[in-house]
């Protein structure tokens, strides 16, 4: 089999998956339309920019339509960076002014208007043959560029800040989706890498090696998106749990400094942590899997600002490791309880509040040093 029937296949593989994921996901009953409209969108645009070989098959001069089919890729990434807005914010609503991101797609139109979109076909013609000395297309190749390194940045800058509002203001175990879809961001960061490497090639002397590298990165891509579409659908509550509206505690104490507002003095601090621990001990919210600061704000009340600066900053703790700091010392005295031997770790992790596995393990090891298997264990020896 050679290079071009290996590569119209994987293509129209690849096709089929992505245009029958996109389907799924606009026709699938649920709640978060918005995300799964904006990656079926992503889905549709990752189709139409490897349909380029059955479109030359098709149409084999060029044209307005083979042109305009190149210059979606600009949405792309936008698109994308949209959709990991829309899985982590659960108040996130599409605006008109999120048309901004159309820009650079309207900025590479525009170019290609005076010499290829406005021209006869001779002109057109004359203008591919030449592509390599093409200003048009040499700008177009660095702008899109551009743009791909500038939105990942944005994007691993969004995750990092939605990471750390989530550990500052709530204390179930979404917390490891963000660390997913870190790694995710990465492979796709990777991808991008590879694909910049096959367009360089593109326009050098090697490109039977472009060729072969798109074969490898049209089977990557769809590996990757299955793989994707697999973990968001088994899990669909992992993402959509921060309000937009909250803010990073440095965020709050640089506002006190500039108004210069008045920061909780020692002793408020310890009267409202005198309060907090009690609360803690007596009433045990920490049970609950999808305690929040605001609910722990509400029963002692104390202003959700001022706590929060006393846990994440005062305390140096995050709200998230604050709440499991009681679960594991619940978690702890229940297997130090030798007449309770044949209880469960996975009923234990549900007893004092995780509802996750692998984060009970993740939390327990974190505080004690040893997973709660080999904690027990080691307790079951001694007793011997």
């Amino acid at each position: 089999m050679d290079e071009i029937n290996l590569l119209i296949i994987v293509t129209v593989i690849s096709l089929f998956t992505s245009l029958l994921l996109a389907f799924f996901l606009i026709t699938v009953k649920t709640k978060h339309k918005t995300s799964n409209y904006l990656f079926a969108f992503f889905l549709l645009l990752t189709a139409l920019d490897v349909s380029e070989p059955l479109f030359n098959l098709l149409v084999d001069a060029p044209s307005n339509l083979g042109m305009l089919r190149n210059t979606f890729a600009f949405m792309q990434i936008p698109v994308f960076y949209l959709y990991v807005v829309s899985i982590c914010y659960s108040d996130f609503r599409l605006k008109a002014k999120h048309l901004i991101h159309l820009l650079p797609l309207i900025i590479a139109s525009a170019v290609l208007i005076p010499r290829f979109y406005a021209v006869d076909f001779a002109s057109k013609v004359n203008f591919i043959e030449n592509r390599q000395s093409m200003i048009e297309l040499q700008f177009n190749h660095i702008l899109i560029h551009i743009q791909i390194i500038l939105y990942l940045i944005a994007v691993f800058t969004l995750l990092k800040k939605a990471k750390k509002l989530y550990l500052e203001n709530y204390s179930g175990t979404s917390i490891n989706s963000y660390n997913w879809l870190f790694q995710f961001t990465s492979v796709l960061t990777i991808l991008y890498l590879i694909i910049l490497v096959k367009n360089i090639l593109k326009f050098s002397d090697y490109s039977e090696i472009s060729d072969w590298i798109k074969i490898g990165v049209l089977l990557s891509q769809l590996f990757i998106i299955c793989w994707y579409l697999l973990k968001a659908l088994n899990y669909p509550n992992l993402f959509r749990t921060i309000d937009s509206k909250l803010q990073l505690v440095s965020h709050i104490i640089s506002e006190e400094k500039s108004n210069d507002n008045l920061i909780p003095t020692e002793k408020e601090y310890d009267k409202d942590l005198s309060k907090l621990k009690n609360y803690m001990l007596e009433e045990k919210p920490f049970l609950n899997p999808t305690l929040t600061i605001q609910d722990v704000a509400a029963s002692i009340q104390i202003p959700v600002r001022d706590l929060s600066l006393l846990i994440n900053h005062k305390l140096e703790q995050h709200f998230y490791d604050f709440i499991n700091a009681y679960r594991i010392a619940a978690a702890m005295e229940i297997l130090q309880d030798a007449t309770k031997n044949n209880v469960t770790i996975l009923e234990i992790l549900y007893e004092v509040g995780f509802n996750s596995k692998s984060s009970f393990n993740t939390a327990f090891k974190k505080h004690t040093g040893n997973t709660p298997t080999h904690y027990r264990k080691r307790l079951i020896n001694s007793y011997l």
